[in-house]
């Protein structure tokens, strides 16, 4: 049987496709979305991203990255909690592209969310702040590539936010980030995880 948490970073999962619905509260509201199998946390909000729920306060306004969208539970959330909000939602896995934009969608925050792949994104378009629960398990190597092809889109003095398990290098990823000339500060922590608040010098 194939190991679905391998599949979830893959462009076209080989697993078949079936939705499941998913239903929780974050920053006060109750969402209800669809997940899928191949994409990562099917059926569930995941453990970190609640975290990072749970840690943190609801932006206010500006255009926002979810990298590594998913189905779309960060990058919806801010959408519903925040009118202000325009937010692009990135993924290498086609079906977690197609299911943010199905949520997007059934949510009615579709004229102001959009799900792509990486490659989709103009390389002009720049961000007020990134959110992410990023895919650590695709290696440091990897995972150093992809934020530091991502935070220069941060405009100066904008800020990531990511969620990181401490037992998966949480703490030494808050020392990597500040070494590249990145600030970034512990802004919560339960349930084994990391809530890592990056910010690019103005």
């Amino acid at each position: 049987m194939p190991d679905e948490t391998e599949h979830y970073f893959t462009a076209d999962p080989s697993v078949p496709f079936e939705r499941q619905k998913v239903e929780f509260e974050a920053w006060d509201q109750e969402l209800a979305m669809e997940s899928g199998s191949g994409v990562f946390a099917k059926g569930r909000l995941d453990i970190g991203t609640s975290v990072l729920f749970k840690e943190t306060e609801p932006p206010v306004q500006g255009r926002f990255l979810d990298l590594g969208c998913g189905y779309g539970a960060i990058g919806l959330t801010i959408a519903k909690q925040v009118p202000l909000a325009s937010v692009i939602g990135i993924d290498v896995n086609e079906r977690a592209v197609r299911l943010m934009n199905d949520n997007a969608r059934a949510l009615g925050v579709d004229s102001r969310v959009v799900a792509c792949t990486p490659d989709q994104v103009p390389t002009d378009y720049t961000f007020d702040e990134i959110w992410s629960n990023p895919p650590i398990r695709i290696g440091k190597e990897a995972l150093h590539e992809l934020l530091l092809t991502w935070l220069p889109r941060l405009l100066p003095g904008g800020r990531a936010v990511m969620v990181v398990g401490k037992n998966l290098g949480g703490d030494s990823l808050q020392r990597w980030l500040t070494e590249q000339g990145y600030p970034t500060e512990r802004i919560g922590s339960a349930k084994g995880f990391r809530v890592l608040e990056s910010i690019r010098p103005a």
